[in-house]
């Protein structure tokens, strides 16, 4: 697989400044809603392999009370297992945010990791990363708001 690297800083500022302002699972469900907006790109090549998939229902499970953060957590570790073992760049992308995205429940600056993988991702399949990171932000922006009600 060659290595394409991306300069992602279209909206850092704007989006480090709102995470600073997000409570912890606030963070969580953003990094999950990244890490599902581009699974489909992982999940059209390996159809087979559900880790990634597994890490963000994981996440979910522990937003919502239904696992503890070290039984999440531990759903990290076969996803980005998942992503050394993929040849396609996108897909080991989102499989690497999938990962970030429960890391989350454990540590909320996992969840930036999760958005830049995502935007990684949309790179490798399309090179839209602006486009991404636009819905990124609008997404954050979206639940910040419904966390402060």
């Amino acid at each position: 697989m060659r290595k394409v690297n991306f300069k992602i800083d279209y909206l850092n500022d704007q989006i480090n400044e709102l995470i600073r302002k997000c409570e912890y699972k606030t963070l969580a469900i953003w990094a999950c809603d990244c890490a599902e907006h581009v699974i489909e790109l992982f999940e059209k090549e390996y159809p087979q392999d559900m880790r990634p998939r597994q890490a963000v229902n994981a996440c979910r499970a522990w937003i919502n009370g239904e696992i503890s953060m070290w039984n999440a957590r531990k759903f990290a570790f076969p996803a980005h297992a998942s992503a050394r073992e993929v040849d396609a760049e996108a897909a080991c992308a989102v499989a690497r945010a999938c990962g970030h995205a429960v890391g989350t429940a454990h540590v909320a600056t996992h969840a930036p990791h999760c958005a830049t993988y995502s935007a990684k991702a949309v790179g490798y399949a399309n090179g839209d990363i602006n486009r991404e990171r636009e819905w990124q932000y609008e997404r954050l922006v979206e639940l910040y708001e419904n966390q402060n009600g």
